[in-house]
């Protein structure tokens, strides 16, 4: 363990340095009651509607330049932008030199009542920085996609894209990054961050963030009780919403052994379990197309941009969309205690609702995700109220291997029909070794009633839960069988009004 120190980042061109503050104080808590910058909007607190959107920015690998990625400063604990550049809406131009973004969003009538304006217009400034970076133009659907965190009640969203097209229109004018890029190199010479403060409740404190793989593991075996958080995109709501004491707390995200996307010789992925959500889809989806769609519905921009494939994995929500993919692939985990590690499959590692086989002091170390084999047929299904972020009725990734026609190694893994995600195994043995047809198809979806026992609460009901899940297995054989098989999107009511709204 180190000495405690501040937490310190870079903030309105300067270095600012903290003390004193209890340590789930959130970013949007600082930037409204200490920094006095309420530009910044406070909505949900739970990183649903983009009010509060802030850009985070951290030096690349080679030291060079900045990442900006715009996140939700509500669930954002101000230790965990320790070394980092924060962006606001202050940070853009002034009422009398607007940039690009700002005068595209004057000029399309983006803003009515203006409590989300900021949110989305540090947004648009993170999509904007991308794509001059790459020299690229996104289309309406792709601003559509990236603006997916981003909610508003007034505009009806058309002036707001209209003005993301618009803002490419003037001259290029980007974020001078030099300041940022030599402020981050200064705080990356500071110490490993270890801070202490009073918790909300009065309670002593403390915040560890190692950079070492060892010694992220040394601290972890010694403070098994602690808690480990990445993205806080789920323990952000037990602060703000269920007002829970963390206790010590070890962060993750700055330990660069478990962000790196690596491809072993036999084509294993291995991901590390601190890499982003974002990134983490977007290999999966490179390697499996068939994933796109479910990358792009899984939560928002911000919340993928935060969160992390091995917190999702770890946390164990039944409803989590990661964890049906990574079982229908077949993905292991790399679970390590001090310098000991073992490798266990994915599906058992839940025991029951919320409890997972992890040993005191042990931790997600790695995904590991074998390439599907040849003749491999998967698609990713996700049911829920809203199309952008929002949380599954019923996700279904189902897997088989055709074999002259024949339906092979089939691995159906469901999230909300259970309390944990688990594979539908009658549903399996149903088709394993039978010609796929519809017949197999027809008896894989009668066997999911012996398979899950769903519950009935707000998302959906048991009733729909069952008929959707037996659905989807008719969709899957729809979709892969050896005959005409049908395009996905045209089986997507989703993807249909999409096309006609283009059209109109």
């Amino acid at each position: 363990m180190t000495a405690p120190r501040p937490i310190r980042f870079f903030h309105q061109g300067q270095l600012k340095s903290v003390t004193g503050l209890p340590p789930t104080t959130t970013v949007l808590q600082y930037l409204r009651e200490h920094a006095r910058c309420a530009g910044t909007k406070e909505g949900c607190a739970e990183g649903d509607c983009g009010a509060c959107t802030v850009l985070v920015g951290e030096l690349d690998a080679d030291g060079q330049s900045v990442e900006l990625r715009n996140v939700n400063a509500c669930i954002q604990f101000l230790p965990m932008i320790d070394g980092k550049a924060l962006l606001t809406i202050e940070d853009l131009g002034a009422s009398d030199d607007l940039n690009p973004v700002q005068q595209a969003l004057v000029d399309c009538h983006g803003s009515q009542c203006g409590f989300c304006t900021p949110g989305f217009a540090m947004t648009m400034q993170a999509i904007y920085e991308r794509h001059q970076a790459q020299g690229t133009r996104p289309d309406r659907q792709a601003l559509a996609d990236d603006l997916a965190g981003n909610l508003c009640r007034c505009t009806g969203y058309r002036p707001i894209l209209d003005a993301g097209e618009r803002m490419f229109d003037a001259p290029a004018r980007t974020l001078d990054r030099a300041p940022m890029v030599a402020a981050l190199r200064t705080l990356r010479e500071d110490p490993p961050l270890q801070y202490e403060a009073s918790a909300r409740d009065g309670s002593p404190q403390r915040v560890f963030a190692p950079r070492s793989l060892e010694d992220f593991a040394a601290l972890r075996e010694s403070l098994p009780t602690a808690r480990l958080v990445a993205g806080a995109t789920d323990v952000g709501l037990w602060v703000n919403k269920q007002q829970r004491e963390l206790g010590d707390v070890i962060l993750t995200g700055r330990i660069d052994a478990l962000r790196r996307i690596e491809a072993g010789a036999d084509g294993t992925l291995r991901i590390g379990a601190a890499v982003s959500l974002e990134d983490a889809w977007a290999a999966l989806s490179a390697r499996v197309p068939a994933l796109r769609e479910l990358w792009l519905r899984f939560a928002s921009p911000p919340v993928r941009h935060a969160g992390t494939l091995g917190g999702n994995i770890a946390n164990g929500s039944p409803i989590g969309d990661g964890a049906p993919a990574l079982i229908a692939l077949g993905a292991r985990l790399v679970l390590r205690r001090g310098p000991a590690t073992r490798t266990l499959p994915l599906e058992d590692f839940y025991l029951d609702y919320m409890k997972n086989a992890l040993q005191p002091g042990e931790f997600v170390e790695a995904i590991e995700v074998p390439r599907p084999a040849p003749g491999t047929r998967l698609r990713g299904y996700k049911l829920a109220k809203r199309y952008d972020s929002d949380i599954s009725a019923v996700c279904a990734v189902l897997s088989l291997r055709l074999e002259d026609g024949v339906a092979r190694e089939p691995r159906f893994a469901f999230g909300g029909m259970a309390a944990i995600v688990k594979r539908a195994a009658k549903a399996e043995a149903a088709v394993n070794g039978r010609s796929w047809d519809e017949a197999a198809a027809l008896a894989a979806a009668q066997a999911l009633r012996e398979d899950f026992t769903p519950m009935t609460d707000l998302r959906a009901s048991a009733a729909y839960r069952e008929r959707a899940a037996a659905n989807l297995v008719r969709r899957f054989w729809l979709e892969t069988r050896a005959n005409a098989p049908i395009d996905a999107g045209s089986a997507s009511v989703w993807q249909a009004v999409n096309l006609q709204r283009s059209v109109a």
